[in-house]
């Protein structure tokens, strides 16, 4: 089944920025199925690329910065481990958390048992996960949050969230699950010359939660 063209949130010879949909892999899974990499031949003809220059988890939905030039990609790559792209993210999470913003600072691993995988807190973890979070907006037992990772550890948004006592609404691993993960990489900028900037438009499964929580009155970037 072909997949719809996802919205170009950003577009020049060097990158692609997609607005990728919730619950679409960046990589086809083990048994197949639709991903991101389907899109690829409709991106560049080149027979080198396209490349992913990150990753988002498959239920996030939101901007994905897609390399067409191997010259472009090792750019990308190079500012994403030194912690120079600026990430904005937004979530829903149920309940609130103590207090209108701050700091996050927990070193995860990955823990494995008969049920599966995820992430946990791990002081002892040599690879730092740092999140700055504040209060975008409440209501009926909700909270709309934006969050800026410092480093971009698998699921650390996610676990980050349900440290604070606020899991993301829809998160089936770290929360309830139910109705689609509302979690939306709002925006990225890449410090480039020239730079890379992209906004991405919540998707339409987040949008009763968002407006429960005075979307888009209180809208921020």
């Amino acid at each position: 089944m072909a997949l719809p063209a996802p919205a170009r949130l950003f577009h020049d010879q060097r990158f692609v920025v997609i607005d990728k949909a919730p619950c679409l892999p960046v990589h086809p899974g083990p048994s197949g199925g639709p991903s991101v990499e389907d899109i690829f031949p409709e991106l560049s003809r080149r027979k080198d690329g396209p490349w992913l220059a990150h990753r988002l988890d498959a239920g996030t939905s939101g901007c994905l910065v897609i390399a067409l030039r191997k010259a472009a990609l090792i750019a990308a790559q190079a500012l994403f481990a030194s912690g120079a792209v600026r990430k904005t993210y937004w979530a829903v999470v149920e309940g609130a958390p103590n207090g209108t913003d701050g700091t996050v600072s927990a070193p995860l691993r990955r823990a494995s048992d008969r049920t599966g995988w995820r992430m946990v807190a791990d002081p002892g973890s040599a690879q730092p996960a740092i999140t700055d979070w504040r209060v975008l907006g409440t209501g009926g037992g909700l909270t709309w949050l934006e969050l800026r990772p410092r480093t971009g550890r698998t699921h650390q948004i996610r676990v980050h969230c349900a440290m604070l006592g606020a899991p993301i609404l829809g998160d089936e691993r770290y929360g309830t699950g139910g109705g689609g993960m509302h979690l939306l990489a709002r925006s990225i900028h890449l410090p480039l010359d020239p730079p890379v900037d992209a906004t991405a438009p919540p998707p339409p499964h987040m949008l009763a939660a968002l407006a429960q929580c005075g979307y888009p009155n209180r809208q921020s970037r």
